[in-house]
């Protein structure tokens, strides 16, 4: 890095780093949902002013309030922050001109299998009428190899900066993992890949005032294809599991037992778990991404990525087979019976029901004629098959006019006790109770 070297305003990157470590840095984040949000409060909590800017008025007004809508952000630190002065949210990217640091955490879904990555050039548009010289642009949004260099630096440069000489870019990839109590973001590694060595420098700077551990890579595109390496590992193996467990049922195979028993090897293995399917923000995700673009590139499928995605998308389907074998020994159909599915977020710990399987299972049942509710501490609306759900009370009465309860999740709250002492048939496609009883059927 020229450490002397000043960009158009006058200011070196040097000064910029000084700026981080001194934590005297205004720092904007542009989307304040699941990454967001998380982010801009622990880059607060570590001394930094931070500009949150989002599209939606009403998830602004909320972070204004200092009300959180989300399990893994307190609305006290809201509050403490924006009396603090050090938080602040709009839907306005005016005041990102006085930023030292912008990161983009902007969501990046498939838009009929395809990468949408509409919400990255429309940041990257809106920030750069307003980019001033100096600053140090990050994007975190999950996304593919290239789409740093290739999309968004054209687009900031849109405004008349030059990438490098008047301001910095780079990749980071978002590690958030929306419900688990021991890694926030600010207990994760991050990634790093600068357009230039300068930038990874300053990015480097940045995160090290929150994150334990910085790891640098030569350019956004190995940052990128890290992020979704991390994800295309889970997903096939994920898949993996699945897949076992639907031979082991028809082999009267313990598959939970097994995976256990297999995980007490000190080397070589990695346990996985079986479950109703895959959701959340990023493993349906991801390896899509990746497979778009080796097609897109090379004309080639990425197959361990495309079995994988079959398998995964298969397994709501098996559980709804499962379901009408259970309730068929019983001398029931699934239509009019009564099944309580408990635990619809995509996973336990979080009230995150995107690309739930758990959603997909019931959506699935319910078409077929039975008559669903549901519990879920963190989930208190949700429609299902074209209607609106609340969450219901667990109380033994409740679960005993049911059939059949269907555990989706290990969801957070739930008064596990209380199911497995009731007596009502359980099929638990997550091992949430541990145990084996007659009443009890496991995935």
């Amino acid at each position: 890095m020229t450490s002397g070297r000043r960009n158009a305003n006058g200011k070196s990157w040097k000064r910029l780093i000084e700026r981080f470590e001194s934590r005297n840095a205004r720092v904007g984040v542009v989307g304040l949902g699941y990454v967001g949000l998380p982010v801009a409060v622990d880059f607060g909590k570590a001394g930094f002013r931070i500009i949150g800017v989002d599209a939606s008025e009403a998830r602004v007004q909320l972070v204004v309030e200092g009300r959180s809508e989300f399990v893994d952000v307190l609305s006290e630190d809201l509050v403490e922050l924006r009396d603090m002065g050090r938080l602040d949210a709009t839907t306005s990217y005016d005041g990102l001109s006085e930023a030292d640091a912008v990161l983009l955490c902007v969501p990046t879904p498939l838009l009929d299998g395809i990468p949408d990555v509409s919400a990255i050039t429309q940041a990257a548009t809106s920030l750069a009428a307003v980019l001033r010289p100096g600053t140090l642009v990050i994007l975190e949004s999950t996304t593919y190899p290239g789409t740093t260099e290739d999309l968004v630096a054209p687009l900031l440069e849109l405004g008349g900066l030059v990438r490098g000489r008047d301001f910095l870019l780079a990749f980071s990839p978002e590690r958030i993992d929306p419900g688990n109590p021991q890694y926030s973001f600010a207990d994760i590694p991050k990634i790093v890949g600068g357009t230039t060595p300068a930038a990874t420098k300053a990015a480097e700077a940045l995160y090290s005032q929150v994150v334990p551990k910085v790891v640098t890579v030569k350019s956004p595109r190995e940052a990128e294809m890290a992020k979704l390496i991390e994800n295309t590992f889970r997903h096939v193996n994920i898949a993996l599991v699945n897949e076992l467990a639907l031979y082991a049922h028809d082999m009267q195979v313990d598959i939970w037992e097994a995976i256990e028993a297999a995980a007490t090897k000190p080397f070589g293995y990695m346990p996985f778990f079986p479950g109703p399917g895959w959701g959340g923000h990023c493993i349906p995700l991801d390896p899509a991404y990746l497979s778009w673009r080796v097609h897109k590139d090379r004309n080639h499928n990425v197959r361990f990525v495309e079995i994988a995605h079959q398998v995964n998308s298969e397994m709501p389907r098996h559980v709804v087979s499962r379901v009408s074998e259970l309730l068929n020994k019983g001398g029931k159909a699934i239509k009019n019976s009564r099944i309580l599915g408990v635990g619809i977020a995509y996973k336990g710990g979080t009230e995150d029901t995107r690309h739930s399987p758990g959603v997909t299972v019931l959506d699935i049942l319910a078409r077929q004629g039975a008559k669903i509710n549901y519990h879920d501490p963190l989930v208190h609306n949700q429609r299902i098959a074209g209607k609106e759900l609340k969450s219901a009370k667990l109380s033994p009465s409740q679960i005993s006019k049911h059939d059949l309860i269907l555990i989706l999740a290990r969801q957070t709250g739930v008064d596990w006790d209380q199911l497995a002492n009731n007596g009502t048939l359980i099929f638990d496609t997550v091992n949430a109770l541990r145990r084996a009883r007659p009443n009890i059927v496991r995935l």
